[in-house]
């Protein structure tokens, strides 16, 4: 895998929306805490159309994404926030400049498109982690912001938790870390965004449905062959998730923990990723040691 190089003070950190609309109050708080990281921040022409529920329309956000993929002087492309349309654009983008001077993309949920297809397509690292969206409305940052902030300055990644489920299997392996929210990588199947797990650590998190479809997805995933060759699984937060009147019988984790009940690697359950507020920053594609003891999770980057 090639990792875009670090950030430093002076470099520029530019702000799409490539997804769902959003507005300059709620973009405030990121840009003045990327500033206070000595970074400058270049936001994208459109970055506040409305079209909708889109940031304007697909062309716009497009464009705007583009533009930041071949401009050499921006080192690190951070989407607004998620919600659904970055599938939408994805085949029309050009990333010729990007494999030649490659810079990180960071987000998550509907930002899982941009990981996915980056990772299978041309095997450079991405950042899973906190868009402006969620950054903290005061000036301070929190855990979710550190880690990120962290990230881009390639500072070392190293976390350790006790376990918060009854739920895991113990066992250690050192692979790369890729994956995102459940539903896009099921969305991506069959597509030539299609993540390719084997020999992987695969992430997983989800938010919003229905237990039934967390089983349907877990089961299409199953039976195209991406449990089987995994290195260890993590699945970060699963939440709000929702019920029929008719109660589907076993929670999110149990349905994922039967799905991979035949395979013997490590898997852990509610780490501090997704939906979540602690949402922290995971290098996607990069190479991690996941330990999974009776007591705790620990996960490093190498």
């Amino acid at each position: 895998m090639i990792a875009p190089p670090f950030l430093k003070s002076g470099d520029t950190i530019a702000i799409v929306a490539p997804a769902r609309k959003i507005s300059p109050q709620e973009l405030e708080p990121a840009i003045n805490m990327f500033e206070s990281w000595g970074l400058k921040v270049l936001l994208g022409e459109h970055v506040y159309a409305i079209d909708n529920q889109f940031a304007g329309s697909d062309d716009m956000r497009r464009l705007d994404f583009q533009k930041m993929l071949d401009d050499s002087n921006v080192k690190a492309i951070i989407a607004a926030r998620g919600g659904y349309g970055c599938v939408r654009i994805i085949d029309d983008l050009n990333f010729s400049a990007f494999k030649a001077n490659p810079k990180w993309i960071i987000g998550y949920s509907d930002i899982t498109v941009f990981h996915s297809h980056v990772i299978k397509n041309f095997k450079i690292e991405t950042l899973h982690a906190v868009m402006p969206i969620n950054f903290p409305q005061q000036s301070y940052s929190d855990q979710a912001t550190e880690s990120l902030r962290k990230a881009l300055f390639g500072e070392k990644l190293q976390y350790s938790f006790n376990h918060n489920s009854t739920l895991y299997r113990i066992g250690e392996s050192i692979a790369p870390v890729v994956g995102g929210n459940l539903s896009i990588l099921y969305n991506l199947s069959g597509t030539s965004s299609a993540l390719v797990t084997k020999d992987k650590i695969l992430f997983i998190e989800d938010l919003d449905e229905y237990l039934y479809h967390i089983d349907r997805m877990m089961m299409n995933l199953k039976r195209n062959g991406v449990l089987s060759d995994l290195k260890g699984l993590i699945v970060g937060g699963m939440t709000d998730m929702k019920d029929n009147v008719v109660p589907f019988g076993r929670s999110a984790e149990e349905i994922i923990m039967d799905a991979v009940k035949d395979y013997d690697y490590p898997v852990c359950f509610n780490f501090q990723a997704g939906h979540i507020k602690n949402n922290l920053a995971l290098f996607i594609g990069k190479e991690a040691r996941l330990q999974v003891t009776e007591a705790k999770i620990s996960l490093e980057y190498q």
